[in-house]
């Protein structure tokens, strides 16, 4: 293909045009590197803020942190569903940049497992 007609291809169509010829940018071991240092970073993390939570919240998608926890079991057309409010929470999440969140509306059908940490005076 000319370069005149290149320039008028939409931008996805030219990097797929231009795809075989390109090298890999980071190799697999750069990227499991990586993601084990964010890990690091976030265990560290969880460590440091774990004293300022009363409640430990588990679900299938996620880990959190929470000062309040509501949980209601609900029943429609004979499911049973969970509705979760947490209230100034913290999220266990390596791909998101903001962890700490003042509400959280959580609806799953799956397990959920609250428990209240030790030591927290209230």
């Amino acid at each position: 293909m000319g370069g005149f007609a290149l320039r008028y291809l939409p931008c996805w169509e030219r990097v797929l045009l231009d795809w075989p010829k390109r090298e890999a940018l980071v190799s697999a071991e750069d990227l499991e590197r990586y993601e084990t240092e964010i890990e690091l970073q976030l265990y560290k993390e969880y460590r440091d803020v774990l004293p300022m939570f009363s409640y430990v919240v588990e679900t299938e998608r996620r880990f959190y942190l929470a000062n309040d926890v509501k949980m209601e079991v609900r029943n429609e057309g004979g499911r049973v569903y969970f509705d979760v409010h947490l209230h100034d929470a913290w999220v266990w999440d390596m791909y998101r940049p903001a962890r700490f969140v003042s509400d959280v509306h959580v609806v799953t059908f799956k397990d959920v497992n609250v428990e209240e940490l030790a030591g927290k005076e209230i």
